[in-house]
């Protein structure tokens, strides 16, 4: 029994020798692939020369980071100057018209000057053959405490529909 068992020990090792020769050559495979890639991966072309991955990645970060604030920075930056823009009498129109029916030439005229809440005011000029007349109405909301002429409704329908036609093209 004993020469049987030496058998069986000797067959073992021979083996565990070759297991351990298979897993010395796959350790040193797998070492040589490992090199490969952190060699790889150990140096990139950046703006500044030559820099790890881990580097570009961090700069990377940052960069994006800091874009965020700015980013955050301008939209808060355009709400301001939106909420200033809104004050802005920037909505206009102008109705020219014949004040008389003896005077020709359309030179009388209503202006409305009207911020997006629809407040402003309605400018009015009445030429005459001797003289002109200039009145200023206060509107709120596109209406104004004071009565209206036609043409002063007209003017100020004008300017809150041209503002809705802006609005609409944007």
């Amino acid at each position: 029994m004993l020469p049987l068992a030496k058998h069986t020990l000797d067959v073992l090792a021979l083996g565990a020798a070759a297991g351990a020769a298979v897993a010395l050559l796959l350790a040193l495979a797998a070492h040589l692939r490992v090199g490969a890639l952190r060699r790889g991966l150990r140096v990139l072309d950046g703006p500044d020369g030559q820099e790890s991955v881990l580097e570009a990645i961090n700069v990377g970060r940052r960069e994006t980071a800091d874009l965020r604030r700015q980013l955050d920075g301008a939209r808060a930056e355009l709400e301001r100057a939106r909420a200033e823009v809104a004050d802005a009498l920037r909505h206009v129109a102008v109705v020219r018209y014949d004040a008389f029916g003896d005077m020709g030439g359309r030179l009388s005229f209503t202006a409305a000057l009207l911020d997006d809440a629809g407040d402003g005011l309605v400018l009015t000029s009445i030429h005459g053959r001797s003289e002109a007349r200039t009145y200023a109405k206060g509107v709120k909301g596109g209406n104004s405490d004071q009565s209206l002429s036609p043409e002063e409704s007209q003017a100020i329908e004008l300017a809150l529909r041209g503002s809705a036609a802006r609005g609409a093209r944007r």
